[in-house]
């Protein structure tokens, strides 16, 4: 029980943290997904906003904590406490639809983007001067798939002949089932399927999106667009990996028979340390540098009517798979693009996997 609580408790506070940090860290001329002009970007109407939005989202973090731990105290059920982080994000959504409808208002009202010249800056280096992928990131998931493979193959003779092949929050396997070369080697399959959609998104980061370059500063803004994609990638493939291990670990407890209370950790540890590697990373890039590049006097484009609520980007005359988020962190789909129904659809291909090898014995 205490394990769950911690466990629960670290995730409403990463949760929490990239909820109050997302503000300073977004581009300033898109505060809570709403194109602004620069010069509006500290206006009264976005700095209240910002200040309320920060509130709401600390508040809401201080009732979904409560209203899982008064849950739990009554049931006992440990599966209620990661109920929090979810009440959590759905609470942050509504602050920031809530900030985002705001300054939409004050945008129209005030007529941010009367007589500004808007202008587009695309770097065609990108077609002639492409980045190189990184490649020699990708190698620690599949050494660490590779070695899954061959401890597996040495283990598999003296494996019990029924094999805990899923554990509960408590620690304590909750399926069982016979052992045959699908079930002690589930994991492996999971671990492919992961570093396969991982390295297409990376892949699809690197050469199907669309940088979003400021016409004001457009050599620095595409310098920084370059090294930000490069990190991106870098991210993705080292979340692999470590998604990876975390895999060669529950297989170990699945392949030896292990019950421990502490078996959670060896899944959850691994994740939840490159996710914060991760968004620290991310956060620490996620704005363009001054470096003194002189003002070109353009603005960027009033393009709110691409994005649905400042989150979903649907424009079918893009021919960009993926778009950098105006609201968080990386990237997100261009919804108006046909290929991001089958970048979904091996999303949901890699879940049906999971649940079919997990859940299905």
């Amino acid at each position: 029980m205490t394990l769950a609580i911690a466990l629960s408790s670290a995730l409403v506070a990463l949760v929490l943290a990239i909820a109050l940090m997302l503000p300073s860290i977004n581009s300033p001329t898109v505060p809570f997904g709403v194109r602004v002009p620069a010069q509006y970007a500290e206006d009264p109407a976005i700095v209240k906003q910002t200040r309320i939005y920060r509130w709401r989202v600390l508040f809401s973090g201080i009732v979904a904590a409560g209203v899982c731990l008064v849950m739990y105290s009554l049931t006992g059920e440990t599966l209620l406490l990661p109920l929090s982080v979810l009440l959590l994000v759905g609470f942050w959504y509504g602050c920031f639809f809530l900030a985002n409808h705001e300054i939409r208002t004050a945008k129209a009202a005030g007529g941010w983007f009367q007589g500004l010249h808007q202008g587009i800056a695309v770097d065609t280096g990108l077609r002639t001067d492409p980045p190189r992928f990184p490649w020699l990131w990708l190698a620690p998931a599949l050494i660490v798939t590779a070695a899954t493979v061959v401890i597996g193959v040495i283990l598999y003779p003296s494996m019990p002949e029924v094999l805990a092949v899923h554990y509960g929050a408590k620690g304590m396997p909750d399926r069982l089932a016979a052992k045959t070369v699908g079930t002690a080697f589930s994991l492996v399959f999971l671990q492919i399927g992961v570093t396969a959609l991982l390295v297409g998104i990376a892949a699809a980061v690197f050469f199907g999106s669309r940088p979003d370059i400021d016409p004001a500063h457009p050599v620095a803004s595409a310098r920084w667009h370059r090294r930000y994609m490069s990190l991106g990638a870098k991210a993705l493939l080292g979340l692999a990996a470590m998604i990876d291990l975390a895999m060669l670990g529950s297989s170990l407890l699945m392949w030896s028979g292990t019950v421990a209370a502490w078996a959670p950790l060896v899944i959850v540890l691994p994740i939840l340390a490159a996710v914060a590697v991760t968004v620290v990373v991310l956060a620490r890039n996620n704005r363009e540098r001054d470096a003194g590049e002189e003002d070109t006097g353009l603005t960027h484009r009033e393009d709110d009517k691409y994005w649905r609520g400042g989150l979903f980007y649907i424009n079918r005359e893009d021919h960009a798979l993926l778009v950098p988020r105006r609201f968080g962190l990386g990237w997100t789909l261009n919804f108006g693009n046909p290929r991001a129904a089958m970048l979904l659809a091996g999303v949901i291909a890699l879940l049906g996997l999971v649940i079919t090898l997990r859940f299905g014995g």
